[in-house]
């Protein structure tokens, strides 16, 4: 969500933040701001909108050592009073990732000691809490841990101090923070892609770490105060592989990077003759060995990975597996099974009711921890035992579509390793999956050259405000994701449903205005489909089917086909997916909305 770039160097770090804020534009926010210690004061420029006009105005602006950020509205609304860094007294400036549970308390407290708020966030109750132990004598380091020993909730907070300009200080709980390591300069980022053009040297901070940063060197220290050490990482993300390059959106982009990405995800599987559980981790085997049911939690797009996946583990391995939004199982009372293999997706491994949904499910009994995921230094990829990682790339749109075809795969995979150690997937079922997987890129490929048909498709969705999106059983998690790519980007209203819930209300809903997008596979299901559709046209709906061959649904006034490659089996689902975003995409554009950057949303949703 917000982003956070820190820097202490021997030159102007205003550059370097600013385009590290460039870089996090992607992450969403309403407003930017800077801060600089230059001549034993903080300068603090601050703006509502894009980056862009953060820059026009900080253009006199420079100092060695500041802090920068990009804000998403949680506590007050958007506004040049609530924009960070927040400031204390003119000496202590703080910016500020996550949520302060506590901050009420700590205001009214911080209030009666003399301090005087002036925005409505409960980040400023930082400043000030770190004002008042800095006061009384203790070092920027000593008084930041002592205020976070005060704050209840998430954080990823960077501190400097008007009479401390070489000294930078930042820490993490919740939310995901990592120090850059330079020569004669350090730096701090909530993503490393902010830092791509500075350094490819970092060091991921772990839950309750602090640090201390200076031009020549840093310390870490732990949640307890012990001094450690945190292994240094080169940075597989590569400076061009987030350039928009020939593309006019990244979200564009991505559609069409999916062929690589997914052929980079299998890339271990289908280069072997056979799976092997050691795909997942060296514990693999045993753990798939000792589980009876399936429990994925995710949010979002990856939830509906998930939805596909049920099927798919169920009819393929005969595994019971449930799926659950991250955000509802960990408030409710459900029935803990230590047997059960817990499965978490996510894109950017930092999902915070993800990651407190499987802390959820790790305190009641549930050992056996699975993460699919695109980012291999996530948290949740450190908190879980087994992991396979999804090696989309960096994805900048907010609108998810690489990292959920491949987490697709990826569960497909786990579905294929549990059938076959199961004894339910035999040799030639598993040479024709694998057969398959590897045609599945260019499958993809294909459906990336209906581009051109989709987007004179989408010139009829101009004028909508509501749309309905169907599919049944296998599919049904696609309609539900095209639906919430049709809502994310473009602002028209839509939704899913079973197709054969038709009848049971959203019936009541079609006319003319309000067209129906319906997948329609070759699959069991399709007879069942062409009832359904023929329903709709029955009241007068207006139908966009995406079809595969020899479905022989036929074109027809008020019937708009859009033929699709040949059945791809249990893979169908990712193909599917393909011409929906697609669709979404060319609908944005005739919107005219902001593609990349949709209004209220943010990429990596670290707070609840």
């Amino acid at each position: 969500m917000c982003g956070i770039v820190g820097a202490v160097a021997q030159r102007n770090v205003v550059p370097i933040l600013l385009e590290g804020l460039q870089r996090l534009e992607y992450r969403g926010y309403d407003s930017a701001g800077l801060v600089v210690v230059h001549n034993g004061q903080l300068e603090r420029v601050r703006s509502i909108g894009r980056v862009a006009e953060l820059t026009e105005k900080s253009a006199n602006t420079q100092g060695l050592i500041g802090i920068a950020h990009t804000r998403w509205a949680t506590h007050g609304v958007p506004s040049l009073r609530n924009a960070h860094p927040h400031i204390s007294k003119d000496l202590i400036a703080v910016v500020h990732n996550g949520i302060i549970e506590n901050y009420e308390v700590l205001r009214t407290r911080l209030t009666t000691a003399g301090y005087e708020f002036t925005s409505d966030t409960d980040t400023e109750v930082i400043a000030h809490l770190i004002h008042s132990h800095y006061a009384r004598g203790n070092s920027l380091l000593l008084a930041t841990q002592a205020s976070l020993a005060e704050l209840i909730g998430a954080y990823a907070i960077g501190v400097v101090a008007a009479d401390n300009p070489d000294q930078l200080i930042c820490a993490r709980r919740g939310s995901p923070l990592l120090l850059g390591v330079g020569i004669g300069e350090h730096f701090i980022a909530s993503d490393v892609s902010a830092l791509l053009p500075v350094t490819r040297k970092v060091v991921y901070l772990e839950e309750g770490d602090i640090a201390e940063v200076g031009r020549h060197s840093y310390q870490i220290f732990d949640a307890q105060g012990k001094r450690v050490e945190r292994a240094v990482q080169i940075s597989e993300m590569s400076n061009e592989s987030v350039q928009l390059g020939q593309y006019r959106h990244y979200m564009q982009k991505e559609i069409h990077e999916q062929p690589q990405a997914l052929a980079d995800t299998l890339e271990s599987v289908c280069n072997s003759q056979s799976l092997v559980p050691g795909i997942f981790g060296a514990e693999a085997a045993a753990t798939f060995a000792d589980i009876d049911s399936i429990l994925i939690l995710a949010c979002g797009t990856s939830y509906h990975a998930g939805l596909v996946a049920r099927y798919w583990l169920e009819e393929i391995t005969a595994i019971r597996c449930t799926v659950e939004v991250a955000s509802e199982y960990r408030y409710r009372i459900s029935v803990p099974n230590p047997k059960t293999l817990v499965v978490v997706i996510s894109q950017s491994g930092e999902t915070a009711d993800t990651q407190a949904a499987l802390n959820y499910a790790k305190a009641h009994g549930h050992l056996h921890t699975l993460a699919i995921c695109n980012v291999p230094e996530s948290a949740l990829v450190r908190l879980c035992k087994l992991r396979l990682l999804t090696r989309a790339g960096p994805e900048i749109g907010v609108a998810s579509t690489k990292a959920f075809t491949t987490q697709l795969a990826a569960l497909f995979l786990l579905t294929l390793v549990l059938a076959k150690q199961r004894g339910r997937l035999t040799t030639e079922q598993e040479q024709k999956h694998l057969h398959e997987l590897r045609h599945l890129p260019s499958a993809v490929q294909k459906v990336l050259d209906l581009e051109p048909e989709i987007a004179i498709l989408a010139e009829q969705f101009a004028n909508k405000h509501h749309a309905l999106f169907l599919g049944r059983g296998l599919h049904y998690p696609i309609a539900l994701e095209g639906a919430l790519k049709l809502k994310e980007i473009s602002y028209i209203h839509a939704e899913a449903y079973p197709a054969g819930e038709l009848k049971h209300g959203p019936l009541a809903l079609v006319d003319k205005d309000m067209p129906v997008i319906s997948v329609a596979p070759n699959d069991a299901l399709l007879e069942k489909l062409k009832s359904n559709l023929q329903e709709v046209r029955a009241r007068g709906g207006e139908l966009y089917v995406f079809a595969d061959a020899n479905t022989h649904i036929q074109a027809a006034p008020g019937i708009h086909i859009m033929q699709m490659p040949e059945h791809a089996g249990y893979l169908s689902p990712i193909l599917h997916t393909i011409p929906l975003q697609l669709l979404a995409y060319y609908v944005a554009l005739q919107k005219g909305t902001d593609v990349d950057k949709p209004r209220n949303l943010a990429k990596s949703v670290t707070v609840e």
